[in-house]
């Protein structure tokens, strides 16, 4: 079936399609690539064979349990996979007309950060290309998507194959790689391969937090494994061989990482031709206190005063624990 893959039980389909001719499967694939929601759609499918794929092929690999839909125009969609695992992704609405969704790589995740809902929650499994690729699917069937951000549930670079896999087919829906970004806390052999592998101009996001090794330690146990200075060295390569910024993803805890000293301790880590900081105010999970709006300010004037790159971003989908650091799905 080459590139032309739909998010289905892909053995059932070619055993379905066995018997028609090969551009049946890219018919297939264009029609779900455009958010085709029913084979019924597929007008340019033979009734019969419509019918043949509705009984015996599933439509998506996910089942919808529920939507929630946040007052600034944000949808959670929670999924459950056909063995019962928990996914949240969401849809970000822009008023400056952008649609982005955040993907969720794993069900849970195993890496524990303290500041996370996600990392609170009993891990599942890696999901599969086609799991991923069906939370895209599932939005794109409601309005067009220009952006992806693999940010969701899970740590991508644990599972990187599939992720791939998954980045590689959403163009195809209408995001271009330049257009999505795949978020790692640092999981350095997952980090290596993507920097080494990868060769379309996907974005690299680093999930940082805090630039003292200890503290880092404290928030993010994985820190303990790959420490700071081999993911950093490890992120500089990537902007080596692609030319292409490194997105720093720094969540705001009030009294823990955000005073001025540590913003100076940042902004000596970070090398401004290779990085860009994007401050996170903290979405509650229970855990901390998010920094005041005059901290984070603070903050962001500091790491810009010593020329980082720095942006604080917009939260999202607060009130339906849509927003960064909150997903946390359970039935």
């Amino acid at each position: 079936m080459g590139r032309y893959r739909v998010s289905v039980n892909l053995e059932l389909l070619q055993e379905t399609l066995a018997d028609e001719p090969g551009y049946r499967a890219r018919q297939v694939w264009a029609w779900v690539a455009r958010g085709a929601s029913t084979y019924d759609e597929m007008t340019n499918l033979p009734v019969p064979l419509r019918a043949r794929l509705a009984d015996c092929v599933p439509f998506s690999t996910l089942g919808l349990v529920e939507e929630a839909h946040a007052r600034d125009g944000t949808v959670k969609a929670l999924f459950r996979t056909h063995d019962g695992h928990p996914i949240e992704a969401v849809l970000m609405r822009y008023r400056d007309g952008r649609r982005s969704i955040c993907l969720s790589s794993q069900s849970g995740c195993p890496l524990t950060c303290t500041f996370c809902a996600t990392g609170q929650m009993r891990f599942g499994r890696n999901l599969t290309a086609s799991e991923i690729v069906d939370q895209a699917l599932h939005f794109r069937r409601v309005e067009a998507i220009d952006h992806a951000v693999f940010m969701g549930m899970g740590e991508p670079m644990l599972n990187l194959d599939a992720v791939l896999a998954a980045a590689r087919r959403l163009p195809d829906l209408g995001m271009t790689h330049r257009r999505i970004t795949v978020s790692t806390v640092g999981w350095l052999p997952g980090l290596r391969r993507f920097v080494d592998e990868v060769e379309e101009p996907i974005r690299l996001a680093l999930s940082l937090h805090a630039a003292e090794p200890a503290l880092r330690s404290e928030l993010m146990p994985v820190n303990d494994r790959y420490p700071l200075s081999e993911v950093v060295a490890e992120c500089k390569r990537y902007h080596e061989l692609r030319r292409r910024k490194v997105f720093v993803e720094y969540v705001m805890l009030g009294g823990v990482n955000d005073r001025i000293e540590q913003a100076r301790a940042l902004a000596h880590l970070l090398d401004p031709h290779v990085f860009k900081v994007n401050l996170i105010p903290y979405n509650p999970t229970g855990m901390f206190t998010g920094s005041s709006p005059k901290a984070i300010a603070a903050f962001e004037t500091e790491l810009r005063r010593r020329g980082v790159p720095t942006t604080v971003r917009l939260t999202r989908g607060r009130d339906i624990a849509a927003a960064c650091g909150q997903l946390a799905a359970a039935f």
